[in-house]
């Protein structure tokens, strides 16, 4: 079976000697050696500051949510924030689980990310705070999404979960908005098997997660603010420190399967525009078919040989009952339906891919006939 992504299973051994280390000091959570290490190394791979490891990408959205206050109400009435339907579930169900209502704005039909133009018209007297998703790496137009956020006196949040590594004019994606966060599940380009990440822009608000990921608790018998278990484990990042050792030869792989995909496929399938001046991660490698028939049966025939593509991220998230989306989103709603993303991971065999990539191609003209 070939599966859409593979988990990177780094260096046995390497990993065992950190495993050995963690046996030797009997420490396993807590703000260990490890992670202390891990966020060490990250800030300089990253080129960040303010950088917190928590224990999944979720938690990092809800914690970063709440040490900006966008939780709060307004005026006695529930806060809103303005967010992308075309994205994973949990960019809004975190939103609703933290009693923030999400409010949906469209995206642009070429890049796929939030449209600023849209988030203009979506702002009310409720409005706390926009969460743009950097969709499969590829940057949102953060300038104009920060001129917004400005003028309207917002917070900007960024899911940033497929952006590990990117570049944007020479400095970290990372470095925009209030805060941007990571996920390091275990099917992400950067992983920790699960874990996640908060990048703050300002180390107040870094200070106040911390205090928030570990119950609240700053001292034996002393507890300052209302908390929740979100820390990472060693473990975790025993595993997030030798992946990181490994990610060049990582990211590299995975560059030439998605050229080699692009080059098979160009002419047949809809690419995502990737925005200028950014250092792509090729993380992900989704194609838009005509038709939305086509995307289905493709999907279909790819599964009797095997492979399994995924439509991410079907179904576009105003249609989803309990986010109570008020207006259907017809770019996205039409992205989601026609897409398909493909099988991509270093390991990928240059067989596997051209397979792949031939059965999109000549499925993708059939159907049209």
């Amino acid at each position: 079976m070939i599966p859409v992504t593979k988990p990177y299973l780094p260096n046995r051994n390497k990993l065992n000697e950190y495993i050995d280390s963690i046996y030797e000091c009997h420490w396993l959570t807590n703000n260990g050696p490890l992670v202390q290490e891990l966020s060490r190394r990250l800030e300089e791979y990253l080129g960040v500051k303010n950088l917190l490891l928590v224990s999944n990408g979720t938690l990092a959205l809800q914690i970063a949510y709440r040490a900006l206050g966008i939780n709060e109400p307004v005026k006695g009435k529930q806060a809103e924030a303005i967010t992308t339907p075309f994205t994973f579930i949990a960019t809004a169900s975190s939103l609703k689980w933290d009693g923030i209502q999400p409010v949906f704005a469209d995206i642009d039909p070429q890049t796929w990310c939030l449209a600023p133009e849209n988030i203009k018209a979506a702002i009310t007297p409720q409005t706390r705070a926009i969460v743009p998703v950097h969709v499969f790496g590829n940057a949102c137009d953060v300038e104009a999404i920060d001129t917004v956020a400005q003028k309207h006196k917002l917070k900007v949040i960024y899911d940033a979960s497929h952006a590990f590594g990117v570049n944007y004019k020479g400095k970290s994606l990372l470095e925009h908005g209030d805060a941007s966060t990571l996920s390091f599940h275990a099917t992400k380009l950067f992983h920790t098997g699960e874990g996640g990440a908060i990048v703050f822009k300002r180390k107040e608000d870094l200070d106040r997660a911390k205090k928030m990921i570990n119950f609240g608790i700053t001292g034996p018998e002393t507890i300052e603010e209302l908390g929740i278990n979100a820390k990472m484990n060693e473990l975790q990042a025993a595993m997030g420190l030798c992946v990181l050792d490994e990610m060049e030869g990582n990211m590299n792989a995975r560059a030439e399967i998605w050229a080699n995909y692009e080059r098979k496929l160009a002419g047949s399938v809809q690419f995502q525009k990737i925005s200028e001046n950014i250092s792509y991660n090729s993380a992900y490698f989704p194609v838009v078919l005509d038709t939305e028939q086509k995307a289905i049966e493709i999907e279909k025939k790819l599964k009797e040989i095997g492979v399994w593509a995924r439509r991410y991220f079907y179904p576009s998230l105003e249609t989803v009952r309990f986010l109570n989306g008020q207006n259907q989103q017809p770019v996205s709603h039409d992205i989601a339906s026609r897409i398909l993303c493909l099988p991509i991971y270093c390991t990928l065999a240059i067989s596997d891919q051209d397979k792949i990539s031939k059965i999109v191609k000549e499925q993708s003209v059939k159907t049209s006939e």
